[in-house]
């Protein structure tokens, strides 16, 4: 699997499903964290180009609604409606 591909799978089974079953009508990613969690190094880079694409938004049926921080970095924030 592609890095993209297990980033945006990743964040689709761990944040935005979850938040839909709680009822949220956001939710809000960190990029650093999901590098962290997926094991990666060096690839921060990846996480936020696939967070912030169009693809990731059709995949996941969200929309990007706000992007904070640092546009690479471990502090980027993205807020996605769900």
């Amino acid at each position: 699997m592609r890095p993209a591909d297990e980033v945006r799978q990743h964040v689709l089974t761990a944040y935005i499903i979850p938040a839909r079953g709680r009822g949220d009508s956001t939710v809000t990613v960190r990029a650093g964290d999901v590098h962290r969690e997926l094991g990666y190094k060096d690839r921060m880079p990846s996480v936020a180009s696939a967070l912030g694409a169009k693809i990731f938004e059709q995949y996941a049926g969200v929309r990007l609604i706000r992007r904070e921080g640092p546009h690479q970095g471990a502090n980027l924030l993205l807020t996605f409606e769900v």
